[in-house]
């Protein structure tokens, strides 16, 4: 049954006060700092999501006005990127100019500031200082990546309809205070897998826009399937023209060609998201088998594909021909793909015997490193000899802990907890549920440390949600199953484990579902969250 508007409230202030019996003195402290009803709509320092490490509320007001202009150092062109992106955010709803000004801090009263001179390098690359008060606010980060997660705070902190992309009536005023901010884990990601479903570049652009708002730092990109070939490979052309020209159900397929993939992978950067490549092998590899004879055992090339069984495919770890294959493929995808990183898949090889897996990951192994990239791979690497660059996906119970013990770092995505196709409930008109059924409470009420018996964070390099898109066919689906829950996974790999719970957190979203609508984004509205109307 649908809840009613004041059973809704009702829950609200249930929340509220469950926030004060059980959290931390900063969460009170950040959620409390604007002492009017949280179900309305106006702006607090509490809203926050992910919540940062330290709000101090200042019990004022900054208003911005249509002669606020944003302030940068001189001559800095990255800063001066970073100043046009917040303007191009804050300009649609407000209808103000914001020009991006170089110029000193002390004419910047009544203005916003954003520097790296002076930055607190205790914050890392990502951290950033944010500051508001009656005459302005600065945000000062150590890196410009800190000032990019700091404007997402900022963005955060008005009301919801500064996200509208058409002129608004709305007071553009915030509350002051400091927040001290920086993430816990290094890698705070999600995948999209392209392959069994193919999805063109502009609706990839405004996936890494809505995943970059919650600061999401890692972007995963599923390439290759038996399914669909995903990504031009000039020395094996007919891998996109003919692997790429399927996908599950029968539909045309797609593919990108690398210059649309590094435009994919530039808007990433310039979002301070990282995109990694995945093809995936030995298995999941019908496209590539179908559109090249020579990489099977026999020989002969299988039909193409167009269904969603898995585990019958496998490259041919005897041959020679095979490791030329990889050689070129990871070549190429190396030189389009400045992040550090390429994944091979590795997962469900059920068709590849275990000698000859072992033999082709490790020498694939070898490959990734020849072309100066680290492996990753699903969590089956680990029976495998890793080096300690190397780094694996826990995904289900592949012995994680072995590559632990080996050196390599985890990468946690636990699909009973993070996988983002699995159903929210029975009834969910999209998503399979052979992992699990994930509410939106389920998604969020986990820890990585504690997940894995034998993986301790020092193991642990961060935590990932990957979309599988066997029923996922249009953007609204993206959406529909990554939102909400992609906001838990982004409060999980960003703040702290300390006063973390469900009761305050649904809270904070519930609130979020204006911005959600905002953004008109095609989010889930889990019965388990007091949404505001």
């Amino acid at each position: 049954m649908l809840q009613s508007r004041a059973w809704r409230h009702f829950q609200m202030r249930l929340a509220i006060l469950l926030l004060c019996a059980t959290t931390t003195p900063r969460t009170i402290k950040a959620f409390m700092s604007n002492p009017t009803d949280q179900s309305s709509h106006l702006s607090t320092l509490g809203n926050l999501i992910p919540m940062p490490v330290s709000v101090q509320p200042g019990g004022a007001t900054f208003t911005l006005a249509s002669d606020t202009k944003i302030m940068i150092e001189a001559t800095n062109d990255e800063l001066m990127k970073i100043g046009r992106y917040l303007s191009d955010k804050l300009k649609p709803a407000t209808g103000y100019e914001l020009p991006v000004v170089a110029a000193a801090e002390s004419a910047a009263s009544k203005n916003i500031v954003l520097t790296t001179t002076g930055g607190d390098s205790t914050l890392g690359d990502e951290g950033y200082e944010l500051t508001v008060s009656p005459d302005g606010v600065k945000i000062s980060a150590h890196q410009p990546a800190g000032l990019f997660r700091g404007i997402q705070t900022l963005r955060q902190l008005f009301s919801p309809e500064i996200e509208r992309t058409t002129p608004q009536s709305a007071p553009w005023t915030i509350p002051t205070g400091v927040i001290r901010d920086y993430p816990r884990f290094v890698w705070r990601g999600t995948m999209l897998d392209v392959s069994r479903h193919f999805f063109k570049v502009d609706d990839v652009k405004r996936y890494i826009d809505l995943l970059a708002y919650y600061k999401l730092n890692r972007f995963h990109l599923h390439l290759s399937d038996d399914q669909g070939w995903r990504i031009v490979i000039n020395s094996w052309p007919k891998l996109a023209t003919y692997g790429g020209g399927t996908e599950v159900g029968g539909g045309v397929g797609g593919y990108y060609t690398q210059a649309e993939y590094s435009d994919i992978v530039a808007y990433a950067q310039d979002r301070y998201m990282m995109v990694i490549p995945e093809i995936d092998t030995p298995g999941h590899t019908n496209a590539a088998l179908a559109s090249y004879a020579e990489l099977n055992c026999n020989d002969i090339a299988p039909a193409r594909y167009t269904e969603t069984k898995v585990g019958f495919s496998t490259l041919c770890a005897n041959k020679e021909m095979t490791y030329t294959f990889m050689d070129d493929v990871i070549r190429e995808l190396a030189a389009i793909t400045p992040g550090p990183y390429i994944h091979i898949g590795g997962d469900e090889a059920a068709s590849t015997s275990h000698e000859d897996y072992i033999k082709f990951i490790e020498r694939v192994q070898t490959i990734v490193q020849s072309h100066g990239k680290q492996m990753i791979g699903w969590g089956e690497i680990a029976k495998t000899h890793l080096l300690p660059t190397s780094i694996a996906q826990h995904w289900t119970n592949d012995g994680a802990h072995q590559a632990a013990e080996q050196g390599a770092k985890i990468i946690m995505s636990p699909a009973t907890k993070t996988y983002l196709d699995m159903k929210y409930h029975p009834g969910s008109p999209l998503g399979l549920s052979w992992a699990a059924y994930i509410e939106v409470k389920d998604g969020y009420d986990w820890e990585p440390t504690t997940q894995t018996p034998g993986i301790t964070e020092k193991d642990i390099l961060g935590v990932e949600a990957p979309l599988w898109t066997e029923t996922i066919l249009t953007m609204q689906d993206i959406e529909f199953m990554t939102f909400p829950r992609i906001l838990g996974y982004a409060e999980i790999g960003w703040s702290p484990m300390t006063g973390r719970n469900w009761a305050e957190y649904s809270a904070r979203l519930a609130i979020h579902g204006q911005y959600l609508t905002a953004l008109n984004v095609n989010f889930y509205r889990s019965p388990q969250v007091a949404w505001l109307p």
